[in-house]
Parts: C-alpha cells; sequence; structure tokens
C-alpha cells in the first residue's frame, strides 16, 4: 500500500484520520513520515493563513493544490496496480522489497540524513516506524494478490478511521463507524466468502499498521529534521523486507525489466506523491487534505478497474462509497470538534485579562519592586 503518506504527510496520513498531518506516508502516502507531519501542519497553517486574505481571483488558484492532492492519490494507487502486474514475477514479498530498497535508495540520495547526534529514543522511533512500514506494505500487497484492488484498500482505511473514532471521543463518530461497517458488511456480501477471507484479513491487518504508521509518522516527525527521519525509516523497512524479498524470489529480482516495473512502483507509490502532497499542503488547509485523502478507496476501485480489468458490482460501488462518506464525516468531525475547543479556550482567557501576560509570554514582574513574581521565576527554573 502506499505510505499513507500520510503520510507525509500524517501528518497528513495523520492528516488522515485523526486532524492532525501527517503522513505518509504512506503509508504516508504517502501522508508522511520522516518530519512530514510537521513540516505539512506547518505548511497547512500557513497556507491557510494566507488564503484567510486572497482575493477572488487568487481563490481560483485553489484548484491547484487540489489538483496535486489527487495526482498524489492517482499515483499511489496506479502504482499499486503495477505492483500487482509485477506479483506474478516476484511474488508480493518480493515487490515489497523492490519498492522499500529502490524507494529507499532515491530518499536517502535525496534527503541525505545525517546520522550522528540522534538519541537512542530517537533511534528507536525510527526503527519502529521502518517496521511499520514494512509490515503495512508487506501485509496490504498479499491483501492485493487475493482480492481486488478496490476492496483491499476500502478495508485497508477502517483502521485510520477506527483510530479517528478513538481519538475524537465524539458520539457522533459513532455513527460514522456504523455507516463504515454497514460499507464493509456490503462488501463481503454478509460475510468474507465473497471475498479471499485471507487477503480481507491481510487488508485489515494491513489497516492496523496503517494506524500504528500515523502515530509514529508523528512521532518521527518531531525528532528529525526535513524528511530525514522518512529517509532512515524507509532505509529500516527495506532492510527489513529485502531478506523475505529474496527469500521467495531470488535472482528473479535482479531481472532488468522487474527492476524497471520495481523502480515504477516505488517512485509512483513513495517518492512522487510524498513530493505532490508537501507542494499542495503549503496552500491547502490540512483539513481539506484529509477529505481528499478520504477518496483512495474509489481512486483504488478506478485504477484496479483500468489496469487489472477488476470490474465493480453496483453494491461494491455502494459499499465504498459508504466507507469513503464514513471517513469524510469523522475528519470533518474530528477537525470541527478541535475548532469548538480552540474557540472555547480563547473565550476563557479573554475572561481572564490578567492572565493575558502569561500567556503571551511576558515579563512577569512585580508591578511595584519589579522584581521578577514567584511564577516567573518557576518558569524560568523549570527551562533550565
Amino acid at each position: 500500500m502506499e505510505e499513507p503518506r500520510t503520510a507525509t504527510a500524517e501528518g497528513a496520513s495523520t492528516a488522515v484520520t485523526s486532524g492532525v498531518p501527517a503522513p505518509l506516508p504512506t503509508g504516508g502516502s504517502v501522508p508522511a513520515g520522516g518530519s512530514v507531519p510537521e513540516a505539512a501542519a506547518a505548511a497547512a497553517t500557513a497556507g491557510a493563513a494566507a488564503g484567510a486574505g486572497e482575493s477572488p481571483a487568487g481563490a481560483g488558484l485553489a484548484l491547484g493544490p487540489v489538483a496535486l492532492v489527487v495526482a498524489g492519490g492517482l499515483s499511489v494507487q496506479f502504482g499499486s496496480a503495477v505492483a500487482v502486474l509485477l506479483m506474478p514475477r516476484t511474488g508480493a514479498l518480493g515487490v515489497v522489497a523492490l519498492r522499500l530498497v529502490l524507494a529507499a535508495i532515491v530518499l536517502l540520495v535525496v534527503c541525505r540524513p545525517t546520522l550522528r547526534g540522534h538519541s537512542r529514543a530517537d533511534w528507536g522511533t525510527v526503527i519502529a516506524f521502518g517496521s511499520v512500514l514494512a509490515a503495512m506494505n508487506g501485509l496490504f500487497y498479499q491483501a492485493a494478490d487475493r482480492i481486488p484492488l478496490g476492496a483491499a484498500v476500502t478495508l485497508e482505511v477502517l483502521g485510520p478511521l477506527t483510530l479517528s473514532v478513538i481519538v475524537s471521543r465524539r458520539l457522533v463518530n459513532v455513527l460514522w463507524a456504523v455507516l463504515a461497517l454497514g460499507g464493509v458488511l456490503l462488501l463481503s456480501g454478509g460475510g468474507f466468502d465473497r471475498l479471499d477471507p485471507v487477503g480481507a484479513a491481510f487488508a485489515v491487518s494491513a489497516g492496523v499498521m496503517w494506524a500504528a504508521y500515523i502515530i509514529f509518522s508523528a512521532r518521527t516527525g518531531r525528532r528529525f529534521p526535513q524528511a530525514d527521519g522518512l529517509a532512515l525509516a524507509m532505509g529500516v523497512g527495506a532492510l527489513l523486507a529485502l531478506p523475505l524479498g529474496v527469500a521467495e524470489s531470488g535472482s528473479k529480482l535482479l531481472v532488468p525489466s522487474t527492476l524497471g516495473l520495481g523502480l515504477a512502483v516505488a517512485l509512483m507509490s513513495s517518492v512522487l506523491p510524498y513530493t505532490l502532497e508537501l507542494l499542495a499542503l503549503r496552500r491547502l488547509p490540512s483539513s481539506t487534505f484529509a477529505v481528499l485523502m478520504s477518496l483512495e478507496p474509489a481512486i483504488a476501485a478506478t485504477a484496479g478497474f483500468l489496469v487489472l480489468s477488476q470490474a465493480l458490482s453496483a453494491t461494491d460501488a455502494l459499499a465504498i462509497a459508504l466507507v469513503i462518506v464514513a471517513s469524510m464525516g469523522a475528519v470533518r468531525t474530528q477537525v470541527g470538534g478541535k475548532g469548538v475547543r480552540a474557540g472555547r479556550r480563547a473565550v476563557r482567557r479573554a475572561d481572564r485579562p490578567a492572565d493575558r501576560p502569561a500567556a503571551e509570554g511576558a515579563d512577569l514582574t512585580d508591578r511595584v519592586t519589579g522584581e521578577p513574581t514567584d511564577r516567573a521565576a518557576g518558569e524560568e527554573t523549570g527551562r533550565r
């Protein structure tokens, strides 16, 4: 699957489910890893601030970043379709190895992350993030090898959706969860007999890893600058996936045509969407980005139909639509709830003008003596 770039977004991928930005991958996408959540959140905030003062003519340019996000989603899902075409040559684990190894090489060359100056906790986070990347992609490609691409992504998106419902803790999100469950039941025909049960289990497990990806993407983004964390985590994931790929496919991985297709998958599913989404988040609010990411199951179904000739029944299309609506609703509810809480905090601060200097970081000094107050001294001691 894509580094739900979120992925890379997180924050984007983050953005996908928790209302934070991801990643990212993807995945992150792929949403995303490394420092993408941090960079994406800052970029989205700056973009939203700039957008507030845009003229009507400038507002017309809003389609630009939207088009970049959609292009990133198309790249990820059509990359997944190419991966499915590659599986008869290398197997699912071989595809995972090629994708992660080649994507890691590209990112490490471009980002050139430093290996010094990181704490043991930093490296622990990167190793955990890379392990999640390898597991998420391995599980997703095992699912895509057994069930239609649209169904695989629809089941996978349940992981981020569940995380969003848990984080939000709002009653209305139960409605979105029920709606998504209805979509899954439709997709499975009332039981997973219509789908390969093993493939469905792999897709759901990939969704669990996607939720973990969002969490570790955000943690990695706080610890590493630029996209260094993502590049290092991709390297860890490649080291974990390569032995499994070699065991399954051996020298088949070195066939020139196979390497070429593997590079296409790596670029389409990791490098290109990460770049497009990072550019988009400079002007696109993270909430809008998250809603657009909710369209991934529909894009995956389209890619499966056009590239793999995987036709959808009317029931399948309705099931995917229900999951998309549930994902969008969960994202909008999460973002709206944060806005309401922020407004309430602002009102409380306005009702207590005496607290304003402390909140704004003003010097806390006694009005008569000019000496620091106990509170100011305590804060300064805490910083040291």
